[in-house]
């Protein structure tokens, strides 16, 4: 089943089935009102949702035209957006490119941080920013939305929790993260609102490529039109997603509807660092990956963060070829104050 949200007047749109070819959907208001309102209740909601997407995929005439540029991320605002780093061989590289040493607990216990969540962006949203000195950065992830999942889960638990999957654009801004993360408390004003892709999809809708876990397919990333990464989801992820979620409800239950993101998708190549797929690599998710990669073999950073007009797309396909979640698609445009 696969489920988005389309702008409306409220801040939590409204909540539309949607069909598996991504060209239709039905509103569903007597179901609920918007996702939050169906995760809420996932138990009565969910079989009812499920009807519905059957008749989309049993009569075409069935819905109305699903426009992608008309949808907000699935969950305009949500009460919880955790993102862990379970690619650790992008930390790696993060660390190795300032010669800082690797701790060991890296590789067994992740890294989480707590990003805003009360405002992202739509997915074909402009990335607003005041200055191109912050550093612009893409981030190419996959997220899961929980169900309740309480204090001290196992990762069985977390697991059986997962109720929807996503896609989505971490925005960071590099320029602003080590004076942030100097001053020992973590990132605020260099992880920016975030984007995800326009539909959420239910794990049974993956197929084979969902293992209870992990999304094995990889992550397409276009940077101003050409191909910038195709890194595989399902490789190289050192915590999947049952140990993230676990992780997170350690010292708090996690309430429905919220968001455990896995960190910036990364590969590794024969074991070391990977290629831009120009050079025959899968290329990267992330700026910083190949700038980081361009320090260790040259000394330096060659390629720059984003600038004004510079565009993104994000997006995952299925093993014929055809689109899952939808594409994020985003320029970075200057940002001025209302009133300036």
């Amino acid at each position: 089943m696969k489920l988005a949200t389309l702008k409306d007047d409220s801040r939590d749109g409204c909540l539309v089935v949607v069909s598996k070819d991504l060209t239709r959907c039905v509103k569903v208001p007597d179901i609920a009102a918007h996702l939050q309102g169906a995760l809420d209740n996932w138990d009565v909601s969910s079989p009812k949702l499920q009807e519905v997407a059957k008749q989309l995929e049993n009569d075409s005439s069935y819905g109305e035209k699903f426009d992608q540029s008309a949808a907000h991320s699935p969950l305009p605002r949500a009460f919880q957006w955790a993102d862990g780093s379970a690619y650790v061989n992008h930390v790696e590289l993060v660390r190795k490119a300032r010669r800082a040493e690797m701790p060991p607990s890296f590789w067994t216990d992740p890294l989480m941080y707590q990003g805003g969540s009360d405002s992202f962006l739509a997915p074909h949203d402009p990335i607003r920013m005041a200055d191109e000195a912050y550093g612009i950065d893409m981030e190419g992830e996959v997220a899961v939305i929980v169900d309740d999942v309480p204090m001290g889960a196992g990762t069985d638990q977390a697991r059986d929790a997962i109720r929807l999957v996503m896609i989505a654009n971490d925005v960071s801004l590099r320029g602003l993260i080590p004076a942030e993360l100097g001053k020992g408390f973590g990132f605020f004003h260099s992880k920016p609102s975030s984007a995800f892709a326009p539909v959420a999809v239910t794990p049974d809708d993956l197929g084979d490529a969902w293992d209870g876990a992990k999304l094995h397919l990889p992550l397409l990333v276009d940077y101003n039109g050409a191909p910038f990464g195709k890194a595989n989801a399902g490789i190289d992820m050192t915590f999947n997603f049952a140990e993230l979620i676990a992780h997170a409800a350690k010292t708090r239950p996690l309430c429905a509807g919220s968001i455990i993101g896995s960190g910036t998708v990364s590969n590794k190549l024969n074991d070391g660092p990977g290629k831009a797929i120009s050079e025959g690599g899968d290329g990267f998710s992330c700026i910083a990956e190949i700038r980081m990669i361009e320090t260790i073999n040259g000394g330096k950073p060659v390629t720059p963060f984003m600038k004004f007009g510079d565009t993104v797309r994000i997006e995952m396909k299925d093993a014929n070829g055809a689109s899952i979640f939808g594409a994020i698609e985003q320029t970075v445009q200057k940002y001025t104050p209302k009133g300036a």
